[in-house]
């Protein structure tokens, strides 16, 4: 089987992107589903009269269990296939929010919502990405998680104003529906164009060295055992590892300014100061196509630079930005919103790429995505956290002013932990490889 796909006689595009390009649309997905989040916040809480700290217990089992997946993920891709753990997830995804659209009680909404849907995204969430990574990709590593890291964000820039609309115009329970669709049919190419490894179709990871394909064949030698042992015989490596420590700390920060606040909150924020729900919902999805820009412009500038001085910044601007969106809100300055959202969406998701970067450094290409999986346990923890908390502040004061607050703080304090990191090796350079790789005849 070739492993590589082109007209005859013609350059031949590594099967490797075809993997990556598969994998950004599943992300991109899984990105529309949880973006249905903040979606139905207000449209449930004014028809069923639930509070909005009772629906944020929902979200916060959600974001808590997108995260809490990711190690076990990571391994169970590891020992069972890409492709297999990819449709599994899809289904439950379709299955829990075609239910969702059903619930009458908040504990139903805990049960679809919360654990079904947080099942599904877990097992397809951001360590998929470093998953396909590390094992189709020797060069370009960076940029390519970047790319497909930036799918979780643009997919709100599809799929925010498509399920604002179907919300405002048919109500909240439809929403469930338009995404169990979408799930459907995006397992299509994954059955038809996912493969698992190099392997599969004859090839090398991209640009493969003789030194990295034996270090490939030590990662696909551990990958062999017990998917549960393994995941937690690499958190009893990572636990003893300096780097480690310091990225799942900041990770918590991470998932707290992003997925567990903004992202759940936002529309309800926005409404508090008179503005509609589709335009919030539109401002929201508009940092989608600013995330891909800015999380590619991260994987590109990580493969080249100090992840320590990268992280810093995106930690200590997203700290300034945060502090600065109660006085945005304000009706004379709603103006100036628009910007807000280009820089939050260019920020949103750009510490991904340093961040592996660190891990694959300090733990090997072998445990680095269980590693990960488990930094995304720690993200995920501060997202359920900022979820509830913003939730109960918002319930107590009629203000999201000190959830902004907490969170802005927040990223100060990572972007000076980011500072202990190890130095790392100086980069390699990769600009003379191009993205048209020959392949053998013989593969």
């Amino acid at each position: 089987m070739t492993s590589s796909l082109a007209a005859p006689n013609g350059p031949r595009i590594h099967y490797a992107w075809v993997v990556a390009g598969v994998t950004f649309f599943v992300l991109l997905t899984v990105a529309g589903v949880r973006s249905a989040a903040g979606i139905i916040l207000l449209p449930l809480a004014h028809d069923t009269g639930w509070s909005i700290a009772t629906i944020s217990i929902a979200v916060a089992i959600n974001v808590a269990l997108y995260g809490a997946m990711g190690p076990f993920a990571a391994a169970l891709m590891q020992r069972f296939g890409i492709r297999r753990s990819m449709l599994i997830a899809l289904g439950v995804m379709a299955v829990s929010t075609a239910a969702t659209s059903r619930i009458t009680s908040p504990l139903q909404l805990d049960l679809t919502w919360g654990i079904g849907v947080g099942l599904g995204v877990g097992t397809s969430g951001m360590v998929l990405a470093s998953v396909v990574a590390t094992r189709w990709f020797a060069a370009r590593r960076g940029m390519v998680v970047g790319a497909m890291t930036g799918a979780t964000a643009t997919g709100q820039l599809i799929f925010l104003p498509v399920l604002a609309f179907v919300a405002d115009k048919y109500g909240w329970r439809p929403v469930g529906l338009v995404v169990c669709v979408v799930a459907i049919l995006v397992a299509v190419p994954v059955a038809l164009f996912m493969r698992d490894r190099p392997e599969d179709v004859g090839a090398r990871p991209y640009g493969a060295t003789r030194e990295s394909e034996a270090s490939a064949a030590a990662v696909a030698a551990s990958e062999r055992g017990n998917p549960l042992a393994t995941v937690f015989r690499v958190l009893g490596r990572s636990v003893r590892n300096r780097d480690f420590l310091l990225i799942a700390s900041t990770f918590f920060v991470c998932g707290a300014s992003t997925n567990g606040f903004i992202a759940t909150h936002w529309i309800a924020a926005c409404g508090d100061h008179g503005i509609p729900q589709v335009k919030a919902a539109g401002l929201l999805a508009s940092m989608g196509i600013f995330s891909l820009i800015g999380t590619t412009a991260s994987g590109w500038l990580s493969d080249r630079y100090s992840s320590r001085l990268l992280l810093f910044l995106f930690y200590g601007s997203r700290g300034l930005a945060l502090l600065a969106v109660p006085y945005l809100l304000d009706a004379s300055n709603q103006y100036l919103l628009p910007i807000f959202m280009m820089f939050y969406g260019l920020d949103w998701l750009a510490t991904v790429g340093p961040n592996l970067r660190v891990l694959t450094e300090a733990m090997g290409r072998a445990d680095a995505p269980i590693a990960f999986g488990w930094c995304g346990v720690i993200h995920q923890m501060g997202a359920g956290t900022i979820a509830l908390l913003a939730g109960m502040i918002r319930t107590g004061t009629q203000s999201y002013n000190a959830a902004f607050a907490v969170s802005g703080l927040l990223c100060f304090l990572a972007a000076f932990t980011v500072l202990w990191l190890s130095r790392q090796q100086p980069a390699k350079p990769v600009r003379s490889l191009p993205l048209f790789q020959p392949v053998p005849a013989s593969q």
